[in-house]
């Protein structure tokens, strides 16, 4: 039995948006991307503000500082993430630091961003008008409660995300 089935070694977390009260569980993919997996894993419990993506199409993400001394490379690329997908991005601050991406802050040209994003819809495209392809590292997939997540997101979509926020933790 491999990794992928045998829920003896699996590792599970949990994703929620804090306010609507809305949670899903995902399996990390520790087969697919080992050292993601090891990153993200060793720094839960995180949350942050939660931001609907503007060109990517069905995705919610947070933004945190580097989750370890030295950030994971880039594993089991994709720029066609599915439903249920996590996906792991690491930005310069100058990449993200423009109104264009409508942060309520200051993106500093020095910092670097983690971006961990929850795909929750078919169709996305991880092309951006500003710098092209962007690929990210999938390391989780969501087995449990996708529906009622994309029923949040969706409403986080039409509603708007303030005051919400994106949290991850181990289940």
């Amino acid at each position: 039995m491999d990794s992928m089935t045998d829920s003896t070694t699996a590792r599970f977390l949990e994703v929620s948006l804090v306010e609507r009260d809305v949670r899903c569980t995902a399996r990390l993919l520790d087969d697919r991307a080992p050292l993601t997996c090891a990153a993200v894993w060793d720094a839960l419990p995180l949350s942050g503000d939660v931001y609907h993506a503007k060109y990517a199409r069905n995705e919610i993400y947070a933004l945190f500082p580097p989750l370890a001394a030295s950030g994971p490379p880039l594993e089991n690329p994709t720029v066609t993430p599915i439903p249920g997908d996590l996906c792991y991005f690491s930005f310069a601050g100058a990449e993200l630091g423009t109104r264009a991406y409508g942060y309520d802050r200051e993106v500093g040209a020095g910092t670097t961003l983690v971006d961990l994003a929850l795909f929750y819809e078919r169709n996305n495209l991880l092309l951006n008008g500003d710098v092209g392809w962007v690929p990210g590292t999938v390391w989780g997939q969501v087995v449990d409660g996708l529906d009622r997540m994309a029923e949040a997101c969706n409403d986080l979509w039409r509603s708007g995300a303030a005051g919400e926020t994106l949290g991850f933790r181990r289940v």
